[in-house]
């Protein structure tokens, strides 16, 4: 009797309900992989047992022996770790300075253009990173090593170095402004929500603009700083192509590579043992923020209580300081937009006279002349509307599921704060980003491939895509609604309980709309993300349920440069769309979440 009356008190309230649903689902789809990782980094696989001398499928140590203990493990495995930890903070304090400073401008301050460059700003983030990489190259590559300069070298003469065009230093740089609209959306987010009476008070009191600063606001936004470097230094991480194009020329590995080079068929057991190591340290930075955000601090900013935002006037530095953003912003988002349509439009690359442009790439419907194979122009191929449908529906899909799912966990998670079951709802939710996209989904390829407990073989299907895509993106829309949520004071919604409103009204009349641009951009991350994604869906896409990202793969594999640079175009300008819309029907968007 008595458990039964514990049972009915537990699950009397909506956040418990909530958290053990999540628990079970996310615990079948995230721990079951890792448990499937954690094996085969213990069996000899049929690539491997003829070099093991063993038989496929039988029990070896040689994979953690090679990447630890073996004398080629400083090249193997050490150098790269080093490589990646120090790349992936600098990425992690490059993207919060910047996306965090554009924020307080943007939020806080008189900036001219606020939504221009608010909408500006979220580009990099809609790009592939690796576009930053290849405008980081055009831009700075030297003939040393490039085989030759770069426009900064022909336009001033000046040769750049081999660190500055190459390695560590450029990979931070191009990694940090990719993630940087990741800190300007959740500490944007908060200073936008936020009472501004706790700093007007210290500035009233004679505070110093500086201590201001460290003891208000930066406190005030901790959590989205915690949140922003745990995204930011996850895909740092995992991130792939953007080391390859910078550091392959002057041989500069990080675990990615290795990661990749392992799970092309030459070592699988290698592979999966570095990308749980990799995994490992993620979950080391999880648990510091979790020690963090979990402790008895409060972190309410919003209340019942009325509160405006008073501007900063800049005064004289006003057109400076928006001109110098306008600047920064443009080179960083426009220019590569720039080079995909010029690149689109020319038959041989590199030739850039008059006569080398044609619209045949988009809109011939045959291209026998200017390739092998007579491919239609993009705009004519149906290869490329088949895969557009696809990355739609998968990424509208995926969205919606994701977002939901995340907000519910976040609300959840914040409501039960301090409970074992939220802890663990939390760092379930969040578990999926910190495993490399490449090594998650071939994991989910070998559990699904076949027959698994009471599910078919997916393989092949839209379902799989989709089920990967929403765990993979689900730790987008729960850091939004956690970071949401912890803003909220609890008064609010027991006001409502008090007065007789039920749970679901409470959610939809005013816990939603208090909150609605964080909630709307934990929907429109995934979009994004899915939009864009190529590591993690490679493996699971056939030719007929092929997505954007993959054809633009296919496309870089055949030497086709203009379709797959019409490619990226589409696909930024398909999300700038989206991102429109949503703006215009519901009066929110990434940016307008953010106080543009």
């Amino acid at each position: 009797m008595k458990l039964t009356f514990k049972l009915k008190s537990f699950f009397r309230k909506p956040q418990n309900i909530i958290l053990f649903v999540v628990c079970v689902v996310l615990g079948y789809l995230t721990l079951f992989p890792l448990y499937s990782m954690l094996r085969d980094t213990l069996t000899a696989h049929v690539s491997e047992a003829r070099r093991l001398g063993v038989k496929a499928g039988s029990m070896t140590w040689d994979h953690w022996k090679r990447i630890l203990f073996d004398k080629n493990s400083r090249t193997v495995f050490y150098r790269p770790l080093v490589n990646s930890l120090v790349t992936s903070t600098a990425a992690c304090v490059i993207s919060i300075v910047f996306g965090g400073i554009f924020a307080w401008f943007i939020t806080r301050t008189d900036l001219k253009w606020k939504k221009t460059l608010s909408s500006l700003f979220i580009f990099p983030y809609i790009m592939p990173s690796w576009t930053l990489a290849l405008a980081w190259l055009n831009l700075f590559k030297n003939s040393l090593v490039g085989g030759s300069d770069g426009l900064f070298t022909a336009i001033t003469g000046v040769a750049t170095p081999n660190w500055f065009a190459y390695g560590a230093f450029p990979i931070s740089v191009v990694t940090g402004l990719h993630y940087a609209p990741f800190a300007y959306i959740m500490i944007g987010g908060i200073l936008r929500n936020a009472d501004s009476n706790l700093e007007e008070a210290a500035d009233l009191l004679g505070t110093t603009r500086w201590r201001r600063l460290w003891k208000i606001t930066i406190p005030m936004i901790a959590p989205a700083i915690f949140s922003t470097f745990l995204l930011v230094f996850s895909s740092a991480m995992s991130s792939f192509a953007v080391p390859s194009f910078l550091g392959l020329p002057v041989r500069y590995q990080v675990l990615t590579m290795q990661l990749y080079r392992t799970l092309d068929g030459v070592s699988p057991g290698q592979g999966y043992a570095i990308a749980l190591l990799m995994i490992l340290i993620s979950v080391g930075v999880l648990a510091f923020n979790q020690r963090i955000t979990n402790s008895r601090r409060n972190f309410t900013t919003v209340t019942g209580k009325s509160g405006g935002v008073s501007l900063v006037c800049l005064k004289r530095s006003r057109g400076v300081l928006s001109a110098v953003f306008l600047g920064l912003i443009l080179l960083v988002s426009v220019f590569p937009l720039f080079t995909f349509a010029l690149e689109s439009l020319i038959i041989h690359p590199g030739d850039y006279r008059p006569s080398n442009f044609t619209l045949d790439f988009w809109i011939s419907r045959d291209n026998t002349a200017r390739l092998t194979t007579g491919e239609p122009g993009l705009l004519l191929n149906p290869a490329l509307w088949a895969a557009l449908w696809n990355s739609v529906k998968l990424s509208v899909t995926c969205a919606l599921a994701a977002g939901t799912l995340g907000f519910l966990a976040g609300y959840a998670i914040v409501r039960g704060r301090g409970t074992r079951l939220a802890k663990a709802v939390d760092s379930l939710a969040f578990f999926p980003y910190l495993m490399p996209a490449m090594a998650f989904s071939a994991i989910y390829l070998s559990m699904f491939s076949v027959r698994h407990l009471f599910l078919p073989s997916l393989y092949g299907t839209f379902f799989i895509l989709a089920l990967i895509g929403t765990v993979k993106y689900m730790p987008f829309a729960s850091r939004s609604g956690i970071n949401s949520m912890m803003q909220l004071s609890g008064q609010i919604e027991e006001a409502g309980e008090i007065i007789g409103i039920g749970w679901w009204r409470r959610m939809t009349r005013l816990v939603v709309p208090i909150q609605k641009s964080s909630f709307v951009s934990g929907y429109l991350l995934p979009f994004i993300s899915c939009m864009r994604e190529l590591s993690l869906f490679v493996l699971l896409c056939t030719p007929q349920n092929r997505v954007l990202t993959t054809l633009l793969y296919y496309y870089n594999e055949k030497g086709w440069s203009q379709y797959s640079n019409g490619l990226n175009l589409l696909i930024v300008i398909i999300v700038i769309v989206v991102n429109w819309t949503v703006n215009k029907t519901t009066g929110a968007s990434i940016d307008k979440g953010i106080g543009g």
